[in-house]
């Protein structure tokens, strides 16, 4: 591989939810997290499970699941916390993304990342930036920033600050 073509690949974070593989750019993720007791937060839509303490900053975690439509984590050994920073509309926020298990960090050149599959106008894939393939293996790449809607992370935002509040 030459020094051009190392330039153009990006590193991803591989992880695992409900048997499927998911990938987000490392630029995003903050940290992994062993799972800890999550603090949950009255009145707040069912995928916010609700917050736990990173340093003494309350951070609101999401279950992916949930969010794409899927049964609720269970809690297992490799049950994890992805720390990732999400820019919705200019505001940049952390949270935490709870999933079955964390893979491995690797390289995707844009050569082999294939466009998201067209699946019908009812079915929103604007948060897929594409599919990756390692081996066999189908990577569903996302783009960690679409998918939430502004008015989700509001009310993800609002649950941190108010938890900051109170600690």
């Amino acid at each position: 591989m030459d020094e051009k073509q190392s330039k153009n690949l990006n590193q991803y974070l591989t992880f695992t939810l409900d048997k499927e593989l998911y990938a987000m750019d490392i630029a995003k993720v903050r940290e992994v997290l062993e799972y800890t007791d999550i603090t949950r937060v009255p009145r707040t839509p069912e995928f916010l499970r609700g917050v736990i303490n990173v340093r003494g900053r309350a951070v609101p975690v999401v279950d992916m699941r949930l969010k794409f439509g899927l049964s609720r984590t269970e809690q297992t050994v490799n049950t994890c916390i992805i720390i990732t920073e999400v820019d919705v509309d200019g505001e940049s926020t952390v949270l935490g993304a709870l999933a079955d298990s964390v893979r491995e960090v690797f390289d995707l050149g844009p050569d082999q990342i294939e466009p998201a599959p067209r699946l019908g106008t009812r079915i929103k894939t604007e948060f897929i930036e594409g599919m990756g393939k390692q081996g066999d293996e189908f990577i569903i790449i996302l783009n960690i920033d679409k998918i939430f809607s502004a008015d989700e992370l509001s009310v993800v935002l609002g649950v941190g600050e108010e938890e900051t509040k109170v600690a």
